[in-house]
């Protein structure tokens, strides 16, 4: 069985997201196609897609290395985010389906459910399926995509804190998906870039840089879900 290289790019990226690989260090295709148990052809493929995307960079003399993004590119990511999120809002009130809604509506029923509890870790990977299912919405392709990216991107260069109020952003949430359900893109725009607007002072860049290269945690690529 071949594993296509999308799915290497997967764990190559959240390796990196997660800090698995500190920034600067190499990324050598022997290493990294033992590592996930392929062969380095995919690697190769995969590299190819992490550099065009921002987490990887070819230098001479040492190949691919993770990327090490300045503060300023870090700070621009969040910038582009507060552009790029009201818009996909506003493009989901205009082209969202009624799957979509159900989804957007069970995601928020849950957070306020677990706002309540004060289930923090529950509460972020909610917040990270609505953000990817609103994005779904705006039925652009290329801007899911980008928000996908920025996503990924934001999480490897920022942590966020805890909110100490996150039946506000609950009730943010559903405020937002009101406006896209009854097809009002103005106020989509809005309550999310209000959102966005606030959370953005959350976020506190990552200045921590590991001692060794690769920490010691080693995991496979999933191949449950492929096609013999």
């Amino acid at each position: 069985m071949r594993i296509p290289a999308h799915s290497v790019c997967t764990a190559i990226r959240d390796d990196i997201v997660s800090g698995v690989y500190e920034r600067g260090g190499r990324l050598t295709e022997e290493l990294l196609a033992r590592r996930y148990g392929v062969s380095r052809v995919p690697v190769r493929e995969a590299l190819r897609t992490l550099e065009a995307e921002g987490f990887v960079v070819t230098r001479r003399h040492a190949g691919a290395c993770v990327a090490e993004p300045t503060e300023q590119e870090a700070a621009d990511l969040l910038e582009i985010r507060a552009l790029l999120e009201p818009l996909g809002a506003a493009r989901a009130a205009q082209r969202r389906t009624e799957a979509h809604l159900k989804v957007l509506r069970g995601l928020v029923r849950l957070g306020q459910e677990r706002s309540r509890r004060g289930q923090s870790e529950d509460l972020r990977s909610l917040s990270g399926w609505f953000h990817e299912t609103l994005a779904q919405a705006s039925g652009s392709p290329g801007l899911t995509a980008l928000l996908t990216q920025l996503r990924h991107k934001i999480a490897w260069m920022y942590v966020v804190e805890t909110t100490a109020a996150p039946a506000e952003a609950w009730a943010e949430y559903a405020a937002i998906v009101d406006a896209v359900a009854r097809g009002d893109a103005e106020r989509a725009r809005a309550l999310t870039a209000q959102h966005t607007e606030r959370t953005t002072s959350a976020h506190r860049p990552r200045f921590v840089r590991h001692l060794s290269g690769v920490r010691d945690s080693q995991h496979s690529v999933n191949t449950a879900g492929l096609r013999l």
